[in-house]
């Protein structure tokens, strides 16, 4: 994970300064695009778009909304990771209402380890139901949203979040195996 964030930039850039916005660009566009390879890997059922597509209109998106109110590198890409979540689902709620149903197959969750998260061995959950599972997890546990956000969507390691949020590596594990059981259990039919 690069260490060359600027969070001048970032108040910069919010306060729409274009250059300060090139420059922010510049910062994330290789994280973001590497979070973007991650998302598209595991739902290419579900959405006809590319990487370079999702990080722009990723983009597109946190600049509409001003960027948050962020001033650090985490708040900031948990918030690019909703996003892609959100951009994600948007192109699969699409896809499946489609004029001609919109067949799907459906998509297991996996972590950025390739693990999987299993559910039920007769039904893996789609992108669909992971978000609004997600949706659940996040009025009940919203730091444990936060960090499926970061590790599942964001596709960051459980160094990497530990990093971002000053946390240690020991609890980011406890909260990833809390957060995994407590999906499991809402997603169960």
């Amino acid at each position: 994970m690069s260490t060359g964030f600027d969070s001048a930039d970032l108040r910069a850039a919010r306060g729409g300064d274009t250059a300060a916005q090139g420059r922010l660009v510049e910062q994330l566009y290789p994280e973001l695009r590497r979070m973007a390879r991650s998302r598209l890997r595991q739902h290419q059922t579900f959405t006809l778009l590319g990487p370079t597509a999702l990080v722009h209109e990723t983009w597109l998106r946190l600049l509409a909304a001003g960027l948050t109110d962020a001033d650090d590198r985490a708040y900031l890409l948990a918030y690019a990771g909703r996003t892609m979540r959100s951009i994600i689902v948007d192109h699969a709620r699409a896809r499946l209402a489609d004029k001609r149903g919109g067949g799907h197959a459906e998509q297991p969750l996996h972590d950025e380890a390739g693990e999987l998260i299993e559910i039920d061995a007769g039904a893996a959950p789609d992108v669909l139901r992971v978000h609004e599972a997600l949706a659940d997890l996040g009025r009940s546990q919203p730091a444990l949203c936060t960090l499926v956000e970061l590790r599942y969507f964001a596709g960051l390691t459980d160094d990497e979040v530990a990093e971002l949020t000053g946390r240690s590596l020991r609890s980011v594990q406890r909260d990833w195996m809390k957060a995994r059981a407590l999906l499991m259990e809402i997603l169960a039919p």
